[in-house]
């Protein structure tokens, strides 16, 4: 499979599974950082099961009630914030480089929609 990077307004997102240490990039505008494999099978999952725990609380929060929700790996932290269905979003690692970064709500929306692509091609 080729490398693939994908990018929008306040959002980057890129995969090369032929890499040998570093196979995906997450950025935003004005930072970006590498992730290794197990790192973004980290991110990924982690960010599903937060996803579904907002589908699933969408229906229990009133209009103007937001929610955070956080998950951790020995590898990375990551959190959703905000009001379903948009919500910003933040990781942070834990080991190596300790990087962090966020997205906004309409980056987040843009970003999610890419990493599933990323994640659907990288499963084939």
């Amino acid at each position: 499979m080729p490398q693939q990077l994908q990018q929008g307004e306040g959002w980057r997102l890129g995969w090369n599974p032929d890499a040998n240490d570093f196979r995906a990039l997450v950025g935003a505008n004005d930072w970006a950082v590498e992730l290794t494999g197990p790192e973004f099978d980290d991110f990924s999952r982690l960010l599903s099961e937060l996803l579904e725990t907002l589908a699933q609380m969408q229906s229990e929060l009133m209009d103007s009630e937001a929610i955070a929700c956080e998950a951790t790996s020995d590898l990375l932290w990551i959190q959703v914030h905000g009001y379903p269905p948009k919500f910003q979003l933040s990781f942070m690692l834990h080991h190596g480089r300790r990087a962090e970064g966020s997205w906004d709500e309409a980056a987040t929306a843009a970003f999610v929609t890419a990493l599933q692509t990323i994640q659907h091609l990288s499963d084939s």
